[in-house]
Order: C-alpha cells, then structure tokens, then sequence
C-alpha cells in the first residue's frame, strides 16, 4: 500500500506555503494532477488535485472536506523547563506530538539551565511529527514564560507540579500522588516539569498556593525531557476516548 502523505497548509488557501511545495515539487516530483492530502492542523483534513506545480509554487483544489473528531478528550497542557541541549528538547516536542497534547509552554525557572529558546525550530518539528503521526490538530507552541507568571495566572481545569521534593519539606499536602491517579478524563489539565536540578522548593510552594497540586510520576528519577514525555503519556492514556 503506497504511504499516505499529508501537506501542512493552516490557511488551506490553494497554494502550499513554500517549503511544503518545496518538498512537493522538487523532493517529490509531484505534478499537475496529483492528488494530494492536507492538512490544516486545526481539525480538518483534506483531499486535493495539484492544479499547477512550477519551482516555486505549487497550486491546488480541494476536492473533499473531512473535520475529524478529537482522538481524546480535555485540554492537554505541558509546561517544562527547557535543557541545555536543545535535541533532548527537540525529541520531546517530536514524541510528545506523536502521542498527542495540545500546547507547550517553556518555562523560566531559577534553575533553568536554558534561558532561550527559539521557538521556530520547535514549531517545524511539530509540524512534522504532525504530519508523520496524521494528528489532526498542532500543538499551541509558546514563548518562553517567567515561572511565576505561569503560575500566578489563572488557568482552567486541574493544575499539577511534579518534583522530586519529599512533600513534608514542601507543604502540609498529605501526600503526592502518581499524576494518573489524580488526573481527571475529559478535564483540562496542566502539568509543570522542571529543569535538570528540579524546580526550587520557593517555587513548589509558589505553585501550590495557586492551586496547582504537587504530583509524583513514578520511582525512577528522571531526565527533565523523560520526565516531561511520561506526563504527556499520562495525560494521553486517561483522556484518550479510542
């Protein structure tokens, strides 16, 4: 069965934005008359005929409409300090969109030990994975944020912290649970990760003072990119509807 291939176009305007007709065209050898599949990565795929194709462009006509449904349910948030190598970043946003979530954040933290991070790089390996995994939805990607203006701003659904801390040293909070036990279907969830030496106690005690909950994923100890790709899996397998 020859592979189905998917075109990323957000404005499905019939003409592929320059690097998608660059593949197209040159890597492909598409023509006129082909027929491709699009994408708009907000919900709907389409089927098309290239209607013209050249060096530096390549047009086309929608020929059928399918919005597909959500493949899980809520709002899937995932907040994490970015590492000092930016691959272990990148294989994050790759994966994490290949299991499926709805928007990124990176997070400035006292421990950061990346304080930029440019986020076109990042943007592209999501379209990508997108496209790989025929997800019909692109994660929201967003500028690097101070820690405690991502806490401090109120935010819908259930809001978690994971850390490394022993919870008496934090908070009177009985216990830190395992994030799946905790996580409710169909809820809006967001899940903060931080960085190689692990958020500050200030600012677990920070988060929990507005409302998000300290969590556990796990025994093992984590690096801050595996870590950050468990919670997704977390938050994938108890909002997945399949």
């Amino acid at each position: 069965m020859k592979e189905e291939r998917f075109f990323y176009d957000p404005s499905l305007s019939g003409e592929l934005p320059q690097e998608e007709a660059h593949h197209a065209v040159k890597v492909l050898r598409l023509q006129s008359g082909d027929e491709i599949n699009l994408m708009d990565g907000r919900g709907t795929f389409c089927q098309a005929v290239i209607t013209s194709a050249s060096n530096h462009h390549c047009r086309y006509e929608i020929k059928v409409r399918e919005p597909q449904q959500p493949a899980w349910k809520g709002h899937l948030h995932l907040a994490m300090a970015p590492t000092k190598l930016m691959d272990r970043v990148e294989w994050f946003a790759e994966k994490a969109t290949e299991i499926g979530f709805d928007e990124l954040t990176f997070l400035d933290c006292q421990f950061s030990e990346r304080r930029v991070v440019k986020t076109e790089r990042i943007d592209k390996i999501l379209v990508s994975a997108m496209k790989q995994s025929h997800k019909a939805w692109k994660p929201q990607l967003n500028e690097m944020t101070p820690f405690e203006r991502f806490v401090t701003t109120p935010r819908p659904g259930d809001c978690f912290i994971c850390h490394c801390y022993d919870q008496s040293d934090v908070s009177d909070q009985a216990e830190k649970p395992f994030l799946l036990d905790v996580l409710n279907p169909g809820r809006l969830a967001t899940v903060l990760v931080g960085p190689e030496g692990d958020f500050s106690i200030d600012e677990v005690r920070l988060a929990e003072a507005n409302g998000f909950r300290s969590v556990t994923l796990g025994q093992s100890r984590l690096r801050t990119e595996t870590a950050a790709l468990v919670a997704v899996h977390l938050m994938q397998l108890k909002n997945s509807s399949l």
